[in-house]
């Protein structure tokens, strides 16, 4: 099903209320609480290889959420300023301020997850100092994701938000 008019955050607010309703049906109402997990040691550095980054959307601190493992993450604090203008213009639902922005991005390098077409949203993240578009895009996944790219598309980092 597609929600072409619903603002990505009351999407998100559902898919989260959703997540939350499957979680306590998982564990269950009364009986006793699962011991909370132990504090995450990450440093909080900006980027990584692996599942040492912490997610807010994770459940336990210091893991990745399952679409972004095995990628390069940053968390969204540590992104250029321009890119996190971008973030929270996404989370508005708009406006943007290039015509390309919101098209469906192909994937064609296939570096991102294999997915349906429509599946990804391109973003723009100007770049300061130049006269077109740059090279920076922020991409957006039907499934909460969000991927960072400064060199237009050859490599993505898992944004961690």
């Amino acid at each position: 099903m597609i929600f072409r008019n619903v603002p990505r955050s009351l999407l998100r607010l559902l898919g989260a209320v959703f997540l939350c309703a499957a979680l306590v049906g998982a564990v269950g109402c009364g009986g006793p609480k699962p011991a909370p997990a132990a504090a995450s040691t990450s440093t909080g550095a900006s980027a990584s290889t692996g599942a040492d980054q912490g997610d807010a959307s994770s459940a336990v601190p210091g893991t990745v959420p399952p679409w972004a493992k095995g990628m390069a993450t940053v968390r969204a604090d540590a992104l250029p300023p321009q890119a996190r203008d971008v973030l929270a213009l996404i989370d508005k639902g708009g406006p943007y301020p290039y015509r390309q922005d919101g098209t469906v991005f192909g994937n064609f390098e296939k570096v991102l997850p294999q997915q349906k077409r429509g599946y990804y949203h391109e973003f723009t993240v100007r770049t300061p100092g130049e006269r077109d578009r740059g090279a920076r895009r922020i991409v957006t996944g039907a499934g909460g994701e969000f991927f960072y790219t400064d060199d237009h598309y050859e490599t993505f980092k898992a944004v961690l938000r």
